[in-house]
C-alpha cells in the first residue's frame, strides 16, 4: 500500500521553526494500531490522519496520534492539515473537520497565513503541588486545570519560563498530562512552554491545544479578547490568539518541508 504523506512546519515562518506535523490523507480508516504505528514511525509530536467525511457534517474527519497515543485535540496538526488542503486548491477558502473529542473545527485563509477555530477550554483554579514541583520553577502565581489533562502553571516572569528545566521522569510519573507553563511575555503579550513526557514528547515545540487552554485565562487577565503569544521551545513559534465565545481563534503560518509516499 502506498500512502501519500506530507510534513509541514506549523506556526512557522520558515523551515526548521514552529512545530512539525505529518499529514496523511486516507480513503478510509486503517485500524487504530496501524495508525499508532505510523505515528511512531514518523516520530513527530503528531501525525494527522484525514478521511473524507461521509456524514456531511464537515469536509473531513480528522484524528491525531503522537508516537505513544491518540490525543483529544491537536492544534498545530489541525492548522497543518488546513494548509495541506488549501494549498492544493486555490479556490478553496475554508476547510472543516469533524473530530471525535473536540467537535467541528475549521481552518481558513488569513492573508499569507491561516486562522483556525478550536474549542475554548477554560481551566479552573486547582492546587497542583506535584506538577509544580516536577516543573521545578519555584512558587507559582496560579495553578489551573482542565479536565482533558491540561495543567496551567502561571509564573511571574518570562525569564523563569525560558530557564525551566523540568524533571521529565517526575512529570511522566504523574500520568496523562500536558503541563503548560506561562507568564506575561517580553517581546509578546504571553510566553509559554509545554511539557508532555507521557506522550513521548518531553517538550512540544508549539502547541495549539495549550493555547486553547491559555486563551480564556489570558483574555480575562489582560482584559481583552486578543493578544500575541510566543512558545519558547528550541524551535519556537508565534501564535495570534483571540477568544470568540466558546471558541479560540488561533492564527499562524505554515511551511511544507517534505512530500513523499509511506509504504505500508
Amino acid at each position: 500500500m502506498r500512502l501519500p504523506i506530507t510534513q509541514i512546519d506549523a506556526f512557522a515562518d520558515a523551515p526548521f521553526t514552529g512545530n512539525p506535523a505529518a499529514v496523511m490523507p486516507l480513503d478510509a480508516w486503517l485500524s487504530d494500531d496501524v495508525l499508532l504505528a505510523i505515528a511512531g514511525e514518523n516520530n513527530l509530536s503528531e501525525t494527522a490522519f484525514l478521511v473524507p467525511d461521509a456524514s456531511g457534517a464537515a469536509d473531513y474527519e480528522l484524528r491525531w496520534f503522537t508516537p505513544a497515543a491518540e490525543v483529544a485535540l491537536c492544534g498545530h496538526a489541525t492548522i497543518a492539515s488546513g494548509h495541506y488542503l488549501l494549498a492544493r486548491d486555490s479556490a478553496l477558502v475554508r476547510v472543516t473537520f469533524r473530530t471525535r473529542q473536540a467537535g467541528i473545527l475549521w481552518v481558513e485563509r488569513d492573508g499569507d497565513g491561516y486562522r483556525m477555530a478550536l474549542p475554548a477550554w477554560g481551566p479552573t483554579p486547582t492546587p497542583l503541588p506535584d506538577i509544580v514541583a516536577a516543573i521545578g520553577a519555584g512558587p507559582a502565581i496560579e495553578t489551573l486545570w482542565f479536565e482533558t489533562g491540561y495543567a496551567l502553571i502561571v509564573l511571574d516572569s518570562a525569564g523563569k519560563i525560558r530557564a525551566l528545566k523540568p524533571d521529565q521522569r517526575a512529570l511522566a510519573a504523574l500520568g496523562k498530562l500536558v503541563a503548560v507553563v506561562t507568564a506575561q511575555g517580553d517581546s509578546t503579550d504571553v510566553i509559554s512552554r509545554v511539557f508532555t513526557p507521557y506522550y513521548d514528547i518531553p517538550e512540544d515545540p508549539v502547541t495549539g491545544s495549550a493555547h486553547a487552554v491559555m486563551t480564556p485565562y489570558w483574555a480575562k487577565r489582560l482584559g481583552r479578547d486578543s493578544f500575541t503569544a510566543y512558545q519558547a521551545s528550541a524551535r519556537g513559534g508565534y501564535v495570534a490568539c483571540r477568544l470568540d465565545g466558546n471558541h479560540v481563534i488561533l492564527g499562524g503560518r505554515c511551511v511544507t518541508v517534505m512530500e513523499g509516499v509511506f509504504l505500508l
